[in-house]
């Protein structure tokens, strides 16, 4: 139905999506006339036509891995978006101009102090994994005066490979955040390769991905002491901001 408000997720694998099930649930519990959907895209480049052809879309939330390629398809960058370098949200805007937002980094950084709680904040910081989502986690990072330290796969400008991660470089970053799908659902015995055994209480470490809660490197990380959380409510603060963003553009 055509008046009806649109809403959806723009991913190339959404299964295993958290955004659909938490907004068709605001959507009834706030008798809100609108839906919200999976748009599984398996290039980015067909977002125009898809836009297109979706009357009543108001808005949608962008996955893995369209953070980046996105951007070049959008008409206008929000400020948290080009700090970022990352889009999250995109809002529909008169005309059918599209406009991206960065959410994940604000939320992030909210629901990274709530489990630091009264803690000094430490001085560095490992990302594990350089796609668009570890983009807004520095960001969240600069923020709070973290120095953040990459990690990928492949050795690189920036970035340090996981085979020359040491338990020296490990012990120093008192925050450790997982940024990559590593132990999602099904795949939960999968884990990122760093040394665990130079983790201890002084640590602080972060897992995005929210299913389950909690995974693997949670597991790994609380053996060892240190203080852990899911990406879980992270996700939520950042589809509230998200829901907020599409009514202030409607």
């Amino acid at each position: 139905m055509t008046n009806r408000q649109l809403y959806g997720l723009v991913g190339r694998t959404l299964g295993h999506s958290f955004s659909r099930s938490y907004f068709t649930e605001k959507f009834e519990r706030e008798a809100i006339k609108a839906d919200y959907i999976n748009f599984e895209l398996p290039e980015i480049e067909v977002l125009p036509g898809l836009v297109a052809s979706s009357p009543g879309l108001c808005g949608f939330n962008v996955t893995i891995p369209y953070k980046q390629e996105i951007i070049p398809l959008l008409d206008e960058l929000d400020a948290s978006a080009l700090m970022v370098g990352a889009v999250n949200v995109v809002s529909v805007l008169p005309g059918g101009r599209l406009k991206g937002y960065n959410t994940d980094a604000a939320a992030f950084g909210e629901s990274l102090r709530r489990l630091l709680g009264g803690r000094p904040v430490p001085e560095q910081a490992l990302v594990l994994g350089t796609g668009g989502a570890s983009l807004a986690v520095k960001a969240a990072l600069d923020e709070m005066g973290v120095h953040t330290q990459f990690v990928s796969r492949n050795e690189g400008e920036g970035r340090v490979c996981y085979r020359r991660l040491t338990n020296d470089i490990v012990a120093r970053c008192g925050i450790i955040v997982n940024t990559t799908p590593l132990g999602m659902w099904p795949h939960t015995e999968d884990a990122p390769a760093i040394p665990y055994d130079a983790i201890g209480p002084s640590h602080v470490c972060f897992d995005l991905v929210y299913n389950p809660e909690p995974t693997l490197f949670m597991r790994l990380a609380a053996s060892r002491g240190a203080a852990v959380r899911g990406g879980l409510e992270m996700l939520r603060l950042q589809a509230d901001a998200s829901w907020r963003i599409w009514q202030e553009n409607r």
